[in-house]
C-alpha cells in the first residue's frame, strides 16, 4: 500500500513538474477516453451474425414473405440491416429507386458509425504537438537560466530540461493510446461498410431470383 501510495505521489510530482502544458494534453486524454468508450458501446451494441442474418432474410423473401423479412431486419440494431430494411419496404418499385433509398440509409448509418472518430483523429495529432510544445519551453526556461547565471545554478538547467522531458513523454503516451482504438475504429467502419455492399447485392440478387420465379412469387406475404 505504502509502495502505491509513493508511486502516486512520484506521478504527481512528475504531473506539475511539467508546468501547464500537461492540463491541455491531460484534456485531450480525457476527450479520448470518453470516446473510446462510447465508441465501444456502439459497435458492441450493432454487433451481429451477419451470415446468419443475411441468410435470414433471404429465406424469408424467397418463401414470398416479406412481412417475415422485415422482422428480421427489426431484430437486429446493425446498420446492415437497416439499409436491408429500407430497401424492402420499397419492394415492388423501380430498381433505381430502391438503390437511391438503401444509398440514402447507408450515409446515415455510416457518419453515425464514424461520429466523434475526428475527435481521437484529432486527439493523436494534437497530443504529441503538445508535448513538443512543453519541450519547447523546457528549453526556452534553462536557457534562459544559463543566460542569467551560467552554470552556477545546473539544478535550474536541469529543472527546464525536465519539464521537456515529462511533457513530451506524456504527449507521446496519450497519442499511443488513442492510435490502436482509432485505427480498430476504422476497420470496423470499414468492414460493415463492405457488409452492406454485400448484403444490398444479395437482396437485388434474391430480388432477380423472384423476379425470374414468374409474376406469382412476387406477391410476397405482408400480414
Amino acid at each position: 500500500m505504502d509502495s502505491l501510495t509513493s508511486v502516486g505521489g512520484d506521478l504527481l510530482d512528475y504531473y506539475f513538474a511539467g508546468g501547464w502544458v500537461m492540463h491541455p494534453i491531460s484534456a485531450c486524454s480525457l476527450f479520448a477516453t470518453g470516446v473510446i468508450f462510447y465508441k465501444l458501446v456502439v459497435f458492441r451494441r450493432v454487433r451481429m451474425n451477419f451470415g446468419e442474418f443475411v441468410a435470414g432474410v433471404r429465406q424469408a423473401l424467397l418463401k414470398n414473405d416479406l412481412s417475415g423479412a422485415v422482422k428480421v431486419c427489426e431484430a437486429q440494431r446493425s446498420p446492415v440491416a437497416s439499409i436491408l430494411k429500407t430497401g424492402l419496404l420499397k419492394y415492388g418499385r423501380s430498381r433505381d429507386e430502391i438503390e437511391k433509398s438503401m444509398e440514402n440509409a447507408a450515409i446515415h448509418e455510416v457518419a453515425y458509425l464514424e461520429k466523434y472518430l475526428t475527435v481521437l483523429a484529432t486527439v493523436t495529432n494534437i497530443a504529441p504537438l503538445l508535448g513538443f510544445l512543453g519541450t519547447v519551453v523546457g528549453m526556452i526556461l534553462s536557457f534562459e537560466t544559463l543566460a542569467e547565471q551560467g552554470l552556477n545554478n545546473p539544478a535550474k538547467v536541469a529543472s527546464g530540461i525536465s519539464v521537456a522531458l515529462i511533457t513530451t513523454a506524456y504527449g507521446l503516451i496519450v497519442a499511443f493510446v488513442t492510435q490502436p482504438f482509432y485505427n480498430y475504429f476504422l476497420s470496423r467502419v470499414s468492414t460493415y461498410t463492405r457488409e452492406m455492399e454485400t448484403a444490398s447485392n444479395i437482396l437485388f440478387e434474391t430480388m432477380d431470383e423472384i423476379e425470374e420465379q414468374g409474376p406469382g412469387a412476387r406477391r410476397a406475404t405482408t400480414t
